[in-house]
């Protein structure tokens, strides 16, 4: 049984913070964060948000241990990471 991708992903909130996640379809994702009261909490009231990186993972356990890595990350270090991915 094959999964599908899953992504990390990283938001820029029109507040300037950044957040992180995983999803298996970054712009439906990116959508839902923006106009759906599904959207996560925290970008709820920071609306709208960009996509500012994305990382392709083999499967979602693979994705939810490269979120925790991004999510233990400095600002600056996230930062760094946005810009060479660019």
């Amino acid at each position: 049984m094959h999964e599908d991708p899953y992504y990390v992903y990283m938001l820029k909130c029109a507040d300037g913070t950044l957040y992180t996640g995983i999803t298996n379809d970054v712009e439906k994702r990116l959508e839902t964060h923006n106009t759906s009261k599904q959207g996560a909490r925290y970008t709820k009231s920071r609306r709208p948000v960009a996509l500012c990186y994305e990382e392709k993972c083999l499967d979602k356990s693979a994705a939810l241990k490269r979120e925790y890595e991004v999510r233990q990350l400095t600002r600056v270090q996230k930062l760094e990471l946005i810009a060479v991915a660019s």
